[in-house]
């Protein structure tokens, strides 16, 4: 039985967008679930020649590794319980940071050799999230019934639970030039909330109710503002000290990922697909890469409102029913916002002249790379 360090041919094969020109890289061709990393993370290492991604060929969610792009598949981890959005890279890409049920774990990319860094006991965690130094990991985490957000160390020196909050927190994201500030998500709303260690205080960033939906904020490169999403209406920016919010685009922008200065967004669509996007933040134009043509599962984005409690409780029974052990953001049955793996998550590539995603256009989701073709 294939496990850990096992390898597997390259299931390459190059493609092309019949709608606009881009070359594309199918990487896997695997009848199983295999996907790129979570948007708010990078899949490629910094040098832009290997890419890291999750695939449940073994039966499970576990990290595999391939030579972009037409290296064999090399499997980095094994068992259960792994967070297959969880994963991000060190600063040097030859560390795998990971949470697997209530454990933050860092994996040495050349032998393989993994640390637990920190453990929560009867916890559940999220995806991790690397600080600007490089010394800490944030993730969410679900104890005992309660929802907050720890951190711990890239060293496994120290752990802690840094906030606890009465409603469900997702995706923290430290800020890009600051380890002491954390942004993070809080459903329902409102949405965004800004957390600083030193002083364990929380702000509030935008004042909005369920009808406003608000959704994928993240820091808008290495600036002092974030970008969001008013689902499916409008791409927005929010000055992190004057509150001050601008349109940059009036689209349907869904999952979205800024250029590292700040001045591009890559984001994909739905309800229409109109394809993979990226916009100008000054101008607000945009251009189309490509199209992946997934499946882009979950009722709630036919909407334009967030979920209301009772399709939430039947999502949680729906997970309940299939594994304990998996996420919200991996349920295979959940028809609220999933399943995630029909999802594109575009993310760049170090040089940004390439644009990573998933799509289950062919039956299964695979994970493609496409040249961006302007």
């Amino acid at each position: 039985m294939p496990g850990k360090g096992a390898c597997w041919p390259s299931e390459y094969q190059r493609l092309r967008d019949v709608k606009t020109g881009a070359v594309v890289h199918q990487l896997t061709r695997h009848p199983s679930i295999n996907h790129n990393l979570y948007f708010l993370n990078h899949s490629f290492t910094p040098d832009g020649r290997t890419v890291i991604l999750t695939s449940y060929r073994d039966g499970d969610p576990n990290l595999f590794e391939l030579a972009f792009p037409d290296g064999q598949l090399r499997q980095l981890t094994a068992g259960p319980q792994l967070h297959p959005f969880s994963a991000c890279l060190s600063p040097s890409g030859e560390e795998v940071y990971f949470t697997r049920a209530g454990s933050i774990w860092k994996l040495v990319r050349t032998s393989l050799e993994e640390t637990c860094l920190a453990t929560f006991e009867d916890s559940q965690l999220g995806e991790c999230n690397l600080s600007h130094s490089g010394e800490w990991l944030v993730t969410a985490i679900k104890q005992q019934g309660n929802s907050g957000i720890a951190v711990a160390r890239t060293d496994g020196s120290r752990q802690d639970v840094v906030l606890r909050w009465p409603r469900t927190i997702i995706h923290p994201q430290f800020h890009p030039l600051d380890d002491q500030l954390i942004e993070f998500s809080s459903d329902p709303a409102p949405r965004m909330h800004l957390l600083d260690l030193q002083t364990g205080k929380v702000i509030c960033l935008h004042q909005h109710d369920n009808d406003e939906f608000v959704v994928h904020e993240t820091f808008l490169g290495a600036t002092t503002e974030v970008v969001f999403t008013v689902w499916p209406f409008s791409l927005k920016r929010l000055h992190l000290e004057s509150r001050d919010i601008r349109e940059i685009a009036a689209f349907n922008a869904w999952h979205i990922s800024p250029s590292a200065d700040g001045t591009r967004i890559l984001c994909d669509t739905n309800h229409p697909d109109i394809g993979i996007q990226i916009v100008d933040v000054a101008t607000g134009t945009r251009r189309t890469v490509c199209h992946p043509r997934s499946s882009n599962g979950g009722t709630q984005w036919k909407t334009s409102r967030y979920a209301v409690a009772s399709d939430w409780a039947r999502a949680a029974e729906q997970q309940v029913e299939r594994s304990q052990s998996l996420s919200w953001m991996e349920m295979k049955t959940d028809t609220v916002y999933g399943p995630q793996w029909t999802h594109p998550h575009p993310s760049w590539s170090p040089d940004e002249k390439q644009v990573i995603y998933t799509s289950d256009v062919s039956g299964t989701a695979e994970v493609y790379v496409a040249e961006i073709p302007f």
